[in-house]
């Protein structure tokens, strides 16, 4: 596991303490294979098991992803369990691409509430998934304008 010192993560500079020099890394720097990578940019659904509370991961539920900036983007009814464990404070997760035992990685979960991520989630699920979308489009609309959908960030983790 890596140090990074706060204040260079903070103002993205070069730090120098002690005669050390500490160069800053972003804190979602999580180096991802390349069967990740990839799988990441071509899988249809992404399989993600969430938290329990005894500390276990439940079942891999399938639903529709961005990936974006690093991490994978998720818009999901505030009733399902990712999203209720995530309000708990269970972060922990595992995300698995193409298929429940796909390529996967660890994962935090967070719920972010930023209306030009959610605009670009809807751009890309899209684009994505330009069947269902023509479908399920209201339902995100909706959901998200009255607070019963929210928008979840899944960041890799070491």
């Amino acid at each position: 596991m890596r140090h990074i010192w706060a204040s260079a993560i903070l103002t993205g500079s070069l730090l120098t303490l002690s005669g050390l020099l500490l160069v800053s890394q972003p804190v979602s720097a999580v180096e991802l294979s390349a069967e990740l990578e990839q799988a990441l940019t071509t899988s249809r659904y992404a399989y993600i098991a969430t938290e329990r509370k005894s500390g276990d991961l439940g079942s891999p539920a399938e639903i529709w992803y961005m990936y974006h900036d690093g991490a994978v983007w998720v818009g999901t009814p505030k009733a399902t369990y990712r999203a209720r464990r995530i309000e708990a404070g269970r972060t922990k997760a595992r995300v698995a691409l193409g298929s429940p035992d796909g390529p996967a990685f660890d994962a935090a979960g967070s719920i972010v509430n930023d209306a030009e991520l959610t605009a670009l989630l809807f751009e890309r699920l899209a684009q994505k998934y330009p069947s269902g979308w023509k479908s399920f489009e209201s339902g995100f609309r909706s959901g998200f304008a009255d607070g019963s959908r929210v928008l979840i960030k899944y960041q890799p983790t070491d």
